[in-house]
């Protein structure tokens, strides 16, 4: 029996009426309640690579725009000092070491549950526009963004530049135009599709640019005159215009009111004057980690605010499960957690700290140029493939143990404003580690370790972490599938 047909044997007609309409409209406003979702990220631009943060030269008018109308994050952080970690933490919401993604050119593993897939199972339209870099953007391969949970993509293996070959759901495709111009005119193709659906969204799209080498639009360089860093500086405002575009195409198709538009970077910035802290990209100090944030969502944030809560990019995965009530069932352990509440302005604390480890592996070789122009080229040749092993077929196979106790590499455990660097020996002095603590609230710059000054304080974040650790390697290992 349906609510209509019960009610309408229960109550008198003119209330059965009546309280059916209220079903029916709480019903309507239930579905209307889903927001689209636009996940925004530049590649390498530092937490002061944009005008909003005080960059004496950049002009970014769009970012400035979206932050003086959002929720603007000052302490929000890259999962990872480098690309494709930072990328499968927003995927997963997990830190990327959880599945052997340690550093640039590592891919994604299939076994995953990705943001997407989430999505999608609950009746959303799902593209991945620009860079991917989380393994291959081939037909036929587990790791590409259609079996990842994409229904559509225009995707790169790596970063690109102006007029590249891109991989339109496996096919190689050449594009002119201006590099984070045409990952955004991708998305607004799809986002006008959906909108005439009225069918919900999630648009990832992921810029090639700060990235070197730079090669600015003559439009967007122009801005700088002759000055030695113009193609870079040009490459900023170049994403930042992308921005705008999309900004106003979300307008242009009613849906902008109901649209969350999260925007942030991969990684620390290129440049240590501009980084936001010590070092830059590769650092797991400040520099390397902190990156602009904002969230523009017009219908849910009504009034600007700039937040001090810290923020990390494996967030965004439960954010967006707890936005839309999604029952994560089978869920793997998350690292990140839900920012509803600073959304909303309820909070102001985050519920637990955050781990980050640039574990002792180097990265892998993916470069894009080079692969999709022999895509196409075998493509144009009647072959499906230049190179079978680009695929990467084998991601998901888990082949190598890591031993528990044993935490090589770069760590830090950040519970805020106190932030612990472990950092382990080299391959001669394996055993020999080094702490150093800083409180970031005084000491933003990391400049004074005070480690000899707070022994309980070490004792018990040393131990948080390497507890962190410890969990971070049962995943490596297979434990989670």
């Amino acid at each position: 029996m349906n609510i209509g047909s019960m009610i309408t044997r229960v109550f008198p007609s003119q209330v059965a009426i009546l309280l059916v309409a209220v079903w029916v409209a709480l019903t309507s406003l239930t579905h209307a309640a889903q927001p689209n979702i636009v996940l925004c990220m530049a590649d390498d631009q530092g937490w002061g690579d944009t005008a909003y943060n005080g960059h004496p030269l950049l002009k970014t008018p769009h970012l400035d725009a979206m932050a003086a109308a959002g929720l603007r994050f000052d302490r929000f952080y890259a999962a990872a000092p480098v690309c494709s970690p930072t990328r499968g933490s927003v995927m997963t919401g997990r830190h990327p070491n959880r599945f052997g993604c340690f550093s640039w050119g590592r891919p994604l593993r299939p076994q995953e549950i990705t943001i997407a897939e989430r999505l999608q199972a609950v009746g959303y339209a799902t593209g991945h526009f620009g860079k991917w870099h989380l393994g291959s953007v081939l037909k036929g391969s587990p790791v590409n963004p259609g079996n990842s949970g994409f229904d559509h993509w225009l995707s790169a293996f790596n970063f690109y530049d102006n007029d590249p070959v891109l991989s339109r759901e496996g096919k190689a495709v050449e594009i002119k135009g201006e590099s984070s111009m045409i990952a955004a005119e991708a998305a607004i193709e799809f986002i006008q599709e959906q909108a005439k659906k009225s069918k919900p969204f999630l648009a990832v799209v992921w810029f090639g640019s700060p990235h070197s080498p730079h090669r600015a639009a003559p439009e967007d360089a122009a801005h700088y005159g002759d000055r030695k860093d113009a193609q870079w500086l040009g490459e900023i405002t170049g994403l930042d215009r992308a921005v705008g575009r999309l900004r106003a195409a979300l307008r242009q198709a009613g849906v902008h009111e109901n649209t969350l538009f999260w925007y942030t970077s991969d990684n620390g910035g290129l440049k240590m004057a501009s980084s936001g802290g010590r070092g830059k990209k590769g650092a797991i100090y400040e520099g390397g980690l902190r990156v602009p944030a904002i969230i523009e969502w017009p219908q849910r944030i009504k009034a600007p605010r700039i937040t001090l809560v810290p923020g990390n990019t494996a967030d965004i995965y439960p954010t967006l499960l707890d936005l839309i009530g999604i029952d994560a069932a089978n869920q793997p352990v998350l690292d990140g957690v839900s920012l509803v509440s600073v959304i909303d302005g309820l909070s102001d604390s985050r519920p637990k700290p955050m781990g980050f480890w640039k574990f002792d592996q180097g990265g892998i070789s993916t470069p894009s140029d080079k692969w999709m122009r022999e895509e196409l080229a075998a493509q144009q040749a009647g072959r499906d493939y230049h190179d079978k092993t680009r695929l990467m077929a084998n991601a998901a196979e888990i082949k190598t143990q890591y031993p528990r106790d044993q935490h090589p590499g770069h760590a830090a455990w950040l519970d805020w404003p106190w932030k612990l660097h472990h950092i382990g020996g080299k391959k001669k002095q394996p055993d020999k580690v080094t702490l150093e603590l800083y409180n970031l609230e005084e000491d933003p710059m990391e400049t004074e370790n005070v480690v000899e000054l707070h022994a309980g304080r070490v004792r018990t974040m040393r131990r948080e972490l390497h507890a962190w650790q410890g969990s971070v390697i049962d995943s490596l290992n297979g434990e989670d599938y």
